[in-house]
């Protein structure tokens, strides 16, 4: 029975999570993009008979599904879609499947809101905050930007950002800045894997990214703000260039 028949292409981020992980990268996206719009109805019954899993696998997909705010499930009523509004946008898959959709552009804009609202503090805050051990890995991935920046590695470039980012959220020692580390992943793998990124790294970028290292390690809370939201500004400029 367990058979799948979905023609997902990955972008779901259910490879190596079995069939229900497989089933999830059919039905996030197609819910995200609105291809199932809110207020839709889907039956257990018949997602088994269209994807040919068992009843089991789509329990596991829906429970995921719901956790993130997507669809409700009701007894005698059925696998309800729910609207955006009820979405856990926070969420990084579903940051995944909208920036996959047409809302792409609409998408990375808020995503680059948030980012520019939250970025710079959080390194002014690292400057006070982080550990002796944080600053050192923190100037060392300024180092590893550098030299894979001009390798031209964007792969491997965009692991190093990565780290880079989620460092300075969590030196800040503020949870709730360190929570939003998927986030900021979600939206730099996104830019990658959409293309949305110059296909070697801007020097003035990862000049910036020394400076916001330097900042935290010298202590200096308001070089390290303004350093990351040249950072923020700057990436937002060069998305509105590629968006048109």
């Amino acid at each position: 029975m367990d058979t799948f028949n979905g023609t997902g292409d990955g972008t779901g981020g259910g490879a190596g999570q079995g069939l229900h992980g497989r089933l999830l990268a059919e039905l996030g996206p197609a819910i995200a993009s609105g291809t199932i719009p809110g207020g839709a109805v889907l039956r257990m019954e018949e997602l088994e008979v269209r994807y040919g899993v068992s009843r089991t696998v789509v329990r596991e997909a829906v429970r995921v599904l719901e956790a993130m705010g997507m669809v409700a499930s009701r007894r005698r009523v059925g696998i309800t879609v729910q609207p955006r509004s009820a979405w856990d946008v926070f969420d990084p898959l579903v940051i995944r499947w909208r920036l996959a959709g047409p809302e792409r552009p609409a998408q990375l804009r808020s995503l680059g809101a948030l980012r520019a609202a939250v970025e710079p503090a959080a390194a002014a805050l690292a400057a006070d905050r982080a550990t002796d051990d944080q600053r050192r890995r923190l100037s060392a991935l300024a180092v590893e930007l550098t030299v894979t920046a001009r390798a031209g590695g964007l792969a491997v470039f965009l692991g190093h950002d990565i780290a880079f980012h989620r460092l300075v959220l969590e030196a800040s020692g503020n949870e709730m800045f360190a929570h939003l580390g998927e986030v900021v992943a979600a939206v730099l793998t996104g830019r990658t894997e959409h293309h949305l990124m110059p296909h070697h790294p801007q020097p003035y970028a990862v000049a910036r990214h020394r400076e916001v290292a330097e900042a935290v390690c010298a202590g200096d809370a308001v070089r390290a703000e303004r350093a990351m939201r040249d950072i923020v500004t700057g990436a937002m400029e060069e998305l509105e260039s590629t968006l048109g």
